[in-house]
C-alpha cells in the first residue's frame, strides 16, 4: 500500500507517532510542533494501513471548532468524509451517549441541558425552598461547589458529613439541586460527564458493546482533562482499546477549573507499556524565542521533559521595557504598535497579553487615545463588565435617585432578599403613578410583606447615607466607600474560583481609575463627569469582526493562538506570577507554565514590559521585575532604554500639587486629631493644594486612610 500521502510531509518524530504499532502511546507535543497534524495523520494511518473503519475510531477534542477542523483535515487527507467516526468534545460525546441510552442512564427521553445561567436559576429556586441565606452563602458559591464535586465524580451521597458550616450548607443545597434536576429532567455540563461515567459502571453489557465497537481512542489536549474525564476514558479503554494521548504537560494551565496535570503524568503508570514520543521541533517561533521559553520552563520540577528547537532563523532578541508606571508601559506598547502599522504590517498580527483582566483598562485607554482599533478576545471591555456596570449603577443612583435603570440593576445586587415579585410590584406602582421606581419604593415600603419591607427600607437608607458623603469624599474615596457599604466587593470576594478573583480585581481597578481621573471641568463635581466618560468609553465600539484590529487577551485565552508580534504586559512579582500563586502549593509551577504559553505565542518578535510603580489592588506598589524574566537567558534578552532627550510623557503627568503642613484657611494642621460625622476620629497626614478645593488626607481609626475635599469634609478638632 502506498502511504506516501500520509507520512511524507512528517518529520521523524511525527512519523514515529503516526506509524506506531504500540497500543498505548503518549505524544508529548510541544507548542507549535504540529500536534493536530499528528492526530489527523494518525487517524488516516489507522484507517488506511491498519484497516480500521471510521466506525471503530473515537476522537476526543476540547472544542467543537477543533472537532470540525479535524473532520475537514481528515477528509482532505484520505479523500472522503469519515462517516460513522465519533469526533467531538467530552461533553458532546457524553450527550450523544446519553441521548442514545437515556433509559439506561435513568433520564427522561427529552432531558434538557442546563447552561451556566440556567443552572444558577435552579440553584436560586433551591435556596428559596430551603430558606437559605443568599447573603451568607452566595448562590454562585454553591454553583462552584456543585460543579467541583461533579468534576471529581462525587454526588451528594458520596460526600462525607462534616461539622464545618460551609460543607453542611453546600451539601444541603447539592441534595436539593439533585432532586430538582431529577424531577425536571435537567442535566448540567458536569452531569453529562458524571452520568456517562456512571453508565459505564452500572451497565457492563453497554460498556462491553462500545469496547467491541471502538478499537482506538485518540485524545487531544490530554493535559487539560479533569478527574471525571480521565476516569471515563480509563473505564472505556480498559485493557481492550488502544489509545493515543496527545498533550503537553508544559502547557497545563487550567488547574483552577479542575484540570489535573497528574493525568498526563499518571497515564504511563495506569496503562501497560505506554510508548512516549516527543515532538520538539517547533514550526512557529524563532530560535531566540524558543530559547527564552525553554529557559523559563526548565525551572519547573516533575516535568516529563522536552526541549523545543527549530531549524529556522535565530530572529530578533526579546525586548524588555521598564515603564515609570502602568500608563507609561501602555504608552510604550501603543507607540511600538504604531511603528509596526506604519511599516505596512497588519494590526491583526499583534496581540497584547496580560495576566489579569483588570490590566486591560489602561491598555484600552492607550489604544483609544492613539486611535488604534482593538478587540478584546473572549471577553468584554472594561466598562462593559458585569461587576463594573453594577458599581457604576450605585454611583449613578447617588447622583440621581430616579435613575430607574440603575435602581433596578442594584436593588438586589448583591442579594438582599428583594425578589422578582417585589420588584414587579414597584414597577406597577411606578407605572400607575407615573413616577420613578425610587418614589414607588418609598410608597410601597410600608405595604410590602415584613421581610421584603425591611430589605427595601435597608436599601433605601443605605443609598441615602452614601449620598451624604457624595461631596465630602474624593472620587476614589467615594467609590471605595460605595463598594464596601453596598456589599458588592464582599459579594464577589465570596465567589470562589478564578471568576470571583477576577471580578474583585476589576473593582479594585475601578478605584484606581477614579483615583487617576482628572475632571475636565474643575468647577463641576468629578463624579458625573467620570460617569459620562465611562459610558462614552463603553459606547466606543470594539472593532468589527472583519476589521483589522489589535487583539487584547488574558494569557489563559491565548493558548492555541499565534501572532507575529506579541507584547506580554505586567511582568512583575505579585502580578505575574500572581500573588495568590505564592500561597498555594503547585500554583507557582502553573504560573510558570502560563508564562511559557505566553512566550510561545510569539512567532517573530516578543516584547516583555513591566511598570516600576503600579496601582495594584487599590494601593501604590513598587514591585520587583518578575522572576520569570530572570529565568530567561541573558543572551536573548535586551533592555529597551529611553533616549536621553525623552522625558516622562506629559499626557500622564498629574498637575503639580502643593504639599504643605497646613490647609490654608482651614484652621487645621498636620498631625492634628480631627473628627468626621461618618468616619469618626482620625489624624491628619497631609494636605494637597490650597483653598476650598484643596484636599486633606486623614487616617481614621476605624476606616483607614482617606483623601477628602476640604470644603466638603467638615472636619472638626477632636
Amino acid at each position: 500500500m502506498d502511504v506516501t500521502s500520509i507520512i511524507d510531509s512528517l518529520n521523524p518524530a511525527q512519523r514515529e507517532a503516526v506509524t506506531s504499532a504500540d497500543p498505548y502511546q503518549l505524544v508529548l507535543a510541544g507548542a507549535g510542533s504540529g500536534k493536530t497534524r499528528v492526530l489527523v495523520h494518525r487517524i488516516a494511518w489507522l484507517m488506511q494501513v491498519e484497516g480500521l473503519s471510521p466506525y471503530q475510531i473515537l476522537a476526543v477534542t476540547f472544542t467543537n471548532k477543533a472537532a470540525r477542523e479535524m473532520r475537514e483535515r481528515i477528509s482532505n487527507l484520505i479523500g472522503f468524509a469519515p462517516q460513522g467516526m465519533w469526533v467531538g468534545t467530552f461533553h458532546g460525546l457524553a450527550h450523544r451517549l446519553l441521548k442514545m441510552h437515556w433509559r439506561d442512564a435513568g433520564l427522561p427521553e427529552g432531558f434538557q441541558i442546563l447552561d451556566a445561567d440556567d443552572q444558577l436559576r435552579v440553584i436560586k429556586r433551591v435556596y428559596t425552598a430551603l430558606n437559605m441565606d443568599a447573603e451568607k452563602w452566595p448562590p454562585r458559591q454553591a454553583q462552584w461547589y456543585i460543579n467541583e464535586q461533579k468534576d471529581e465524580g462525587l454526588r451528594a451521597a458520596h460526600i462525607q458529613q462534616s461539622p464545618d458550616p460551609f460543607t453542611v450548607a453546600m451539601l444541603q443545597v447539592y441534595r436539593g439541586y439533585e432532586e430538582a434536576c431529577q424531577r425536571g429532567g435537567l442535566v448540567d455540563f458536569g452531569e453529562l460527564l458524571l452520568r456517562a461515567h456512571e453508565l459505564w459502571l452500572n451497565k457492563p453489557e453497554l460498556l462491553a458493546h462500545y469496547q467491541d465497537r471502538f478499537q482506538h481512542i485518540l485524545v487531544d489536549e490530554f493535559q487539560d482533562t479533569n478527574s471525571i474525564q480521565y476516569a471515563w476514558l480509563r473505564v472505556l479503554a480498559g485493557n481492550k482499546l488502544g489509545m493515543t494521548a496527545v498533550g503537553d504537560d508544559d502547557q497545563s494551565i487550567y488547574g483552577w477549573r479542575g484540570a489535573k496535570i497528574e493525568n498526563i503524568q499518571n497515564y504511563t503508570h495506569d496503562f501497560e507499556a505506554v510508548t512516549t514520543v516527543r515532538l520538539e521541533q517547533n514550526y512557529r517561533s524563532t530560535a531566540t524565542i524558543l530559547k527564552a521559553a525553554n529557559g523559563v520552563i526548565s525551572q519547573n520540577a516533575n516535568r516529563l521533559g522536552k526541549t523545543l528547537w527549530t531549524d529556522g532563523e535565530d530572529g530578533e532578541m526579546l525586548s524588555l521595557y521598564a515603564g515609570f508606571n502602568e500608563q507609561d508601559e501602555a504608552r510604550f506598547i501603543g507607540e511600538r504598535i504604531q511603528d509596526w502599522i506604519a511599516k505596512g504590517n497588519m494590526r491583526s498580527d499583534v496581540a497584547i497579553l496580560y495576566r489579569s483582566n483588570a490590566q486591560s483598562r489602561i491598555l484600552e485607554e492607550a489604544l483609544l487615545r492613539l486611535q488604534i482599533p482593538y478587540r478584546i478576545y473572549g471577553g468584554h471591555r472594561f466598562y462593559e463588565r458585569l461587576e463594573i456596570k453594577n458599581a457604576l449603577a450605585y454611583l449613578r443612583l447617588l447622583m440621581n435617585r430616579h435613575d430607574d435603570a440603575a435602581f433596578e440593576r442594584v436593588i438586589n445586587t448583591p442579594t438582599r432578599g428583594i425578589g422578582d415579585k417585589t420588584v414587579q410590584r414597584l414597577r406597577d406602582t411606578a407605572r400607575a403613578n407615573q413616577q420613578s421606581l425610587w418614589a414607588a419604593a418609598e410608597i410601597e415600603v410600608e405595604n410590602l410583606p415584613a421581610r421584603a419591607s425591611n430589605a427595601v427600607r435597608g436599601f433605601l437608607a443605605m443609598v441615602v447615607e452614601l449620598a451624604e458623603d457624595y461631596q465630602s469624599l474624593t472620587l476614589d474615596g467615594l467609590t471605595d466607600q460605595v463598594l464596601e457599604a453596598s456589599g458588592l466587593l464582599e459579594f464577589y470576594r465570596r465567589e470562589k474560583g478564578e471568576r470571583g478573583q477576577t471580578r474583585v480585581e476589576n473593582l479594585e481597578e475601578l478605584i484606581n481609575a477614579c483615583r487617576a481621573y482628572e475632571a475636565p471641568d474643575p468647577d463641576t463635581p468629578a463624579l458625573p463627569q467620570f460617569i459620562d466618560e465611562a459610558v462614552l468609553d463603553a459606547g466606543e465600539r470594539q472593532a468589527e469582526s472583519d476589521e483589522d484590529a489589535i487583539q487584547l487577551m488574558t494569557l489563559h485565552s491565548a493558548k492555541g493562538l499565534e501572532f507575529p508580534l506579541v507584547f506580554m504586559a505586567g511582568m512583575e512579582e505579585n502580578l505575574f506570577p500572581h500573588k495568590m500563586s505564592l500561597e498555594e502549593s503547585g500554583r507557582l509551577e502553573e504560573e510558570r507554565r502560563l508564562c511559557y504559553v505566553g512566550i510561545t505565542r510569539a512567532m517573530e518578535k516578543l516584547y516583555l514590559t513591566y511598570a516600576e510603580t503600579r496601582r495594584l489592588y487599590g494601593q501604590e506598589s513598587f514591585n520587583r521585575v518578575s522572576r520569570f524574566i530572570r529565568d530567561i537567558p541573558s543572551d536573548v534578552l535586551q533592555e529597551v532604554r529611553l533616549s536621553a532627550n525623552v522625558s516622562r510623557p506629559t499626557s500622564f503627568v498629574k498637575k503639580p500639587a502643593t504639599l504643605s503642613d497646613e490647609g490654608t484657611g482651614s484652621g487645621l494642621s498636620l498631625g492634628q486629631q480631627v473628627k468626621h460625622k461618618i468616619f469618626g476620629e482620625g489624624v491628619i497626614l497631609s494636605f494637597e493644594g490650597n483653598g476650598p478645593n484643596g484636599r486633606v488626607q486623614v487616617n481614621f481609626a476605624n476606616e483607614g486612610t482617606k483623601w477628602m475635599v476640604l470644603q466638603y469634609a467638615k472636619l472638626q478638632p477632636a
